[in-house]
C-alpha cells in the first residue's frame, strides 16, 4: 500500500529527516519521502513539518491566554482595517412618514504593519544528538511558547499605546477608554466595564498577577463575598506592571473584547520558521537556534478596551 504524504509526515523516518533538515538545511530526503517525484530543488518550495510539530505551534497560540482570543487573519502584505469612528443610530419609521434623514457615518482606517518576533535559544552538542522526534520536542516547545507570549506582550503595548477617547485622533489611531485609581476597589472593574462600547460583550480583565492578589486581598479584608472581577476572566500578563509598582499615569490592568478589539494578521501563516546556526559558537560546543514569526498586530474597534491608570500615591 502507498503511503499517502499525511500519513508519511508522522512515520519515524519523516520525523528523522525532517530533524535533519532543521540542522542542515538540506530538504532533499523530506522531498523523497513524501514524493517519488518531487524533484523539486533543495531549499525551495515548502517542507510539509511533521503533524505533532504543527500541534505544538497550534497548542502554543492556544494556550497564551491573550493571543488565543485575538482574532486572526492570514492575507499578505499590510492589512489595512476600517473602523467606524461615528455613526447615526437606526430610528422607527411610520408608514407614510417622510423618509429618514440619511445616515452620517465616519470611517478610520489602522493599517497592521508586519513585523518579525524572533527568539534564540542556545543547546549543547548533546543535545543536537538527541533523536529526530525528541529534538524537535525540545526546541519547538520552547521556541513557541517564547514567540506567542512575545505576540501577546506586544499586543498589549500596542493597546497601552492608544489614544483615549478624549486625546484620539479620530481618523488614524483607535480610541480606548481609560479611568485612574489611586486604590484597588471592589467596583473598579465594573467603572471599567461600563466605559466599553456595546459591540465589547465579551470582556477579559488582563493584569500582572500581583494585582490580582490585590484586589483578593480587598475582597478578603472587607469580608466581601462580592466578585471584585464581575464574573469576568482574568488572563495574567505580567508585561503589565503590579498596581503596587505602577507610577502615576501607568496602565496596570486592560478590561475589554480581543476577539472584537484586537486583531493579528499572519501574512506568513501561524507556524514558527527555524534556523540552526552551529557555527557562531561552535568554540563552545554550543548550537544556536532562532525561532521566528512574521505577525502584525493592533487595535481595531474603538472603546473595546477600558484602560486602568494608576492616579497617584495611595492615601
Amino acid at each position: 500500500r502507498k503511503v499517502n504524504t499525511m500519513e508519511m509526515r508522522n512515520t519515524p523516518e519523516y520525523i528523522n529527516a525532517y530533524a535533519e533538515y532543521i540542522k542542515s538545511g538540506n530538504d532533499m530526503e523530506c522531498r523523497k519521502l513524501t514524493s517519488e517525484n518531487d524533484t523539486t530543488p533543495n531549499g525551495t518550495g515548502t517542507v510539509a513539518v511533521p503533524e505533532f510539530v504543527y500541534d505544538i505551534v497550534k497548542t502554543a497560540w492556544e494556550k497564551e491566554g491573550i493571543m488565543s482570543l485575538v482574532k486572526k487573519s492570514y492575507l499578505k502584505g499590510n492589512l489595512k482595517v476600517g473602523f467606524e469612528i461615528s455613526a447615526d443610530g437606526a430610528v422607527v419609521h411610520t408608514e407614510g412618514a417622510n423618509a429618514p434623514t440619511e445616515e452620517k457615518l465616519v470611517l478610520g482606517i489602522v493599517e497592521l504593519i508586519p513585523a518579525s518576533i524572533k527568539k534564540w535559544i542556545k543547546i549543547s552538542d548533546e543535545t543536537v544528538d538527541m533523536g529526530g522526534e525528541a529534538f524537535l520536542r525540545y526546541i519547538y516547545d520552547e521556541l513557541t511558547y517564547q514567540i506567542a507570549k512575545k505576540a501577546a506582550d506586544t499586543l498589549i503595548e500596542k493597546i497601552v499605546a492608544c489614544g483615549t477617547v478624549s486625546t484620539n485622533t479620530p481618523a488614524t489611531n483607535v480610541a480606548v477608554a481609560a479611568i485612574s485609581t489611586n486604590t484597588i476597589s471592589l467596583g473598579l472593574v465594573a467603572q471599567a466595564i461600563a466605559e466599553l462600547s456595546d459591540e465589547a460583550a465579551n470582556p477579559v480583565i488582563i493584569m500582572n498577577k500581583a494585582t490580582w492578589a490585590s484586589f483578593k486581598a480587598v475582597q478578603a479584608n472587607g469580608n466581601y463575598g462580592y466578585d471584585p472581577f464581575e464574573g469576568l476572566d482574568v488572563v495574567f500578563n505580567n508585561s503589565l506592571p503590579a498596581f503596587s509598582a505602577a507610577t502615576t499615569g501607568e496602565t496596570f490592568a486592560i478590561v475589554g473584547d480581543l476577539a472584537v478589539g484586537a486583531q493579528a494578521n499572519f501574512p506568513a501563516g501561524d507556524e514558527i520558521t527555524i534556523k540552526f546556526d552551529d557555527l557562531s559558537l561552535a568554540e563552545k560546543d554550543l548550537v544556536k537556534i532562532v525561532g521566528r514569526e512574521y505577525v502584525g498586530m493592533g487595535v481595531v474597534a474603538p472603546k473595546a478596551f477600558t484602560k486602568i491608570t494608576r492616579e497617584g500615591t495611595e492615601s
